[in-house]
């Protein structure tokens, strides 16, 4: 089992604790990363993209000119394709980009991933998030005790109002509760500080 430091948030010492081997300790399988990572981007698509057809355009539907005798090509309407102000041809139209790949694969993709931050040193685990005030100074002072000072991961629960509060302002820092980590997050933040409850937590959700 992995054994880490556990800190204050004056970045001392206070203790241990053991991780779950299945949480913390998974190989890193870049392949189902990336099959989570695009699940999670296409379910985030809107969707809502669309061009008008020569249904949609306005316009009239009358026969502009008749079919012989101009000299002209024959035309039918000024809705045409051929037409300027036309309707598009073959062009995206609104459609669900999302779809779902396995939870086992799911959760599989962010045990590795966390386990891989674990083995870089981005993940830090303190004792608790204890703030007497939510001053958004305060919480970069401590970022910056604890060597988070890039984006980090803030993963508490969200009953720490005064952490939320926080933490809002500072663009660089997303804080969550166990159930709001997924892959992109972990993935785009080069830390993560994770109090000793929301650890017991995260080996709750993804240790089945």
């Amino acid at each position: 089992m992995p054994v880490v430091k556990v800190k204050n948030l004056k970045n001392e010492e206070i203790g241990e604790i053991e991780l779950s081997e299945r949480v913390f300790g998974a190989p890193l399988n870049q392949g189902l990363i990336y099959e989570a990572v695009k699940e999670y981007r296409a379910n985030g698509r809107a969707g809502t993209v669309g061009t008008k057809t020569r249904g949609d355009v306005s316009g009239a539907g009358r026969k502009l000119w008749k079919q012989k005798g101009t000299g002209r090509a024959r035309i039918a309407s000024l809705r045409s394709p051929l037409w300027k102000g036309g309707g598009n041809v073959h062009g995206p139209q609104p459609r669900d980009w999302s779809y779902s790949i396995p939870k086992k694969m799911r959760q599989g993709a962010i045990r590795s991933a966390l386990s891989e931050r674990l083995r870089e040193g981005g993940l830090v685990v303190v004792e608790n998030f204890e703030m007497d005030q939510p001053k958004t100074k305060q919480l970069t002072s401590i970022l910056k005790n604890l060597g988070a000072e890039a984006r980090t991961l803030l993963v508490d629960s969200l009953e720490n109002r005064n952490l939320i509060l926080a933490s809002r302002n500072l663009a660089a820092v997303q804080h969550v509760n166990g159930f709001g980590v997924n892959i992109l997050n972990v993935l785009q933040h080069e830390k993560i500080v994770v109090s000793r409850r929301a650890v017991e937590e995260l080996e709750s959700i993804f240790g089945k």
